[in-house]
């Protein structure tokens, strides 16, 4: 079940989030506020943005990935996938039976 990391400036992690899970391609979506330093162009960018931890299936994942490029705001957008080898059973069915179902 793969877990993945998506960093999005503030005003568009609502339209994100909605967009993955109301096209089933994630299960639950996290949000964080963070403080992102990075070089971008050859400038150094500080932007406050959004971590949004999205658990999906792998399934799902190239579509969510599709899905992450055609609604973020960035040419570049920052999409790293964690896979969990340790996940609650119960938990892991929830994420399998909401991601593409029809719960």
């Amino acid at each position: 079940m793969p877990t993945i990391y998506i960093t999005v400036p503030r005003d568009a992690a609502g339209d994100v989030v909605e967009a993955l899970l109301e096209d089933r391609l994630a299960a639950c979506v996290n949000r964080l506020p963070i403080e992102s330093t990075y070089r971008w162009e050859g400038e150094i960018i500080h932007d406050e943005e959004t971590l949004l931890l999205a658990k999906t299936t792998e399934e799902a994942y190239d579509d969510l990935v599709e899905c992450i490029r055609e609604v973020h705001p960035h040419d570049v957008p920052c999409l790293e996938r964690f896979d969990e080898d340790h996940v609650l059973a119960e938990y892991a069915e929830w994420v399998e039976s909401t991601v593409g179902g029809l719960e």
